[in-house]
């Protein structure tokens, strides 16, 4: 809740003022606005952080950096992770931390937000140069990388290839109707920015979970209704800070990741994530590299193992972050082993019998008690591990079987929702791509 209740007053006049400084000078010299954003990011970081932190971040990238010259992937994750680990585990991240003078309202926030970035991202940079066939890219190229301001203190991350490419492209020519696009998302992040100031305020969705004597005289219907609300204020906070950034980001003609997939939609755990730029970085670098085409059983287990431990790490390990990864990679994998089951025979067999109407039927009742797993693994860290097993408890025993199924019921009916939500958009993107075609 930091972020809404002090954003305005500390990031948003630095925003505004990277759009004004950066598109006055990409239009004197367009060839070096990398540069441009590049120094402005720095001096802003400088002024508002001190000397210190920024002493703190370039001595993280000087040390990736001198790793990434030798080209070794797995001497570039060690050096990586260890930095990561440096400022998430005791007593370095304190000590770190004590370097930092002053004090405001985001410190913290800016401080492990600013190290923890720079780190993934000084990471991406050194994975990318052992990919780099000829020469290395320059220190320059990651200063220019790391301290473009809007992804600086809260992300998303871009990949360094993805970054690069498009900073230094110089036709910078914007799509129609692309400028009326970025001003309506402008208009309506500030509005749900004033929406959720109201709902803060007033519904006080995040303070009733920490009473559990308040909690526990809840009905079932009702505490099933403040675990998904819990779920879609997290959210919601996601999709406007991202989307936000983004806004400034596609103002500077960059294609950054999308904001978060509404919690609403989510129905497998494979596309569970809050943060798509981390979750692309986690499938470049660690997912996909290690599990292939992922096909194999337990070359997908062994990916997915690394994925929530790296993932763990950048949380920060405690308790909750423990359980909260292991059933979350729990339930990943239960996921694709269970449709690897079903798409060999006699299972792939009965399932082709059916119509596609029946299946989808099938599917949903799977989907929707997926979608209250995925609830409830994410209420944990959200909240409390005493609110998400009391959830859990009257959910699936106390509340079985009437609030059970019938919880079960109306999100089914969500579930098939969505799903042809989705099988419209399906269908019409495939129209249009024929259409290109045709063209």
């Amino acid at each position: 809740m930091m972020w809404f209740s002090t954003f305005r007053n500390h990031i948003l006049f630095a925003l505004t003022g990277h759009v004004i400084f950066a598109k006055i000078l990409t239009l004197v010299a367009p060839k070096h606005r990398s540069l441009i954003f590049g120094v402005y990011g720095g001096l802003s970081v400088l002024v508002t952080m001190g000397w210190t932190f920024m002493g703190l971040v370039l001595s993280h990238c000087i040390i990736l950096y001198s790793v990434a010259m030798v080209k070794r992937k797995w001497m570039c994750f060690a050096a990586g992770l260890a930095s990561l680990a440096s400022i998430k585990l005791e007593p370095y991240n304190s000590w770190q931390e004590s370097l930092v003078t002053g004090s405001f309202d985001l410190q913290d926030i800016l401080f492990y937000g600013g190290c923890g970035f720079s780190i993934m991202r000084c990471m991406s940079f050194a994975l990318e140069n052992c990919e780099k066939k000829d020469g290395n890219y320059t220190f320059c190229d990651l200063l220019k990388y790391n301290f473009y301001l809007p992804f600086f203190f809260f992300g998303p991350i871009m990949t360094f290839d993805r970054y690069h490419a498009q900073v230094n492209n110089t036709k910078l020519i914007r799509k129609e109707r692309e400028m009326w696009n970025i001003t309506t998302k402008a208009l309506l992040h500030l509005g749900v920015i004033l929406v959720v100031d109201v709902f803060f305020h007033y519904l006080y969705i995040l303070t009733i979970p920490s009473d559990m004597k308040l909690v526990t005289k809840l009905s079932d219907w009702c505490l099933a209704g403040l675990a998904y609300s819990n779920l879609v204020y997290d959210w919601v906070k996601a999709a406007v800070m991202f989307g936000v950034i983004n806004t400034v980001a596609t103002l500077d003609h960059l294609d950054p990741p999308q904001p978060p997939k509404c919690i609403t939609m989510l129905y497998v755990f494979a596309e569970t994530h809050f943060d798509r730029g981390i979750n692309d970085w986690l499938c470049k670098y660690v997912y996909d590299y290690i599990g292939g085409d992922h096909d194999k059983i337990p070359k997908e287990l062994l990916a997915t193992i690394c994925t929530f431990a790296v993932t763990t790490l950048w949380l920060g390990p405690c308790e909750v972050v423990y359980i909260w990864s292991f059933f979350n990679c729990f339930g990943l994998n239960f996921e694709l082993w269970v449709a690897k089951l079903f798409s060999i025979p006699p299972f792939s067999t009965i399932e082709g019998a059916m119509g596609e109407a029946m299946s989808r039927r099938i599917r949903g009742v799977f989907n929707a008690a997926n979608f209250w797993a995925i609830v409830l693994y994410n209420v944990l860290s959200l909240n409390s591990l005493g609110f998400a097993k009391l959830v859990g408890r009257r959910l699936i025993f106390k509340g079985f079987p009437l609030s059970s199924l019938s919880v079960l019921l109306v999100t089914y009916c969500g579930v098939q929702l969505v799903k042809e939500r989705e099988r419209q958009k399906a269908l019409q993107e495939d129209a249009e791509l024929v259409k290109e075609k045709a063209e």
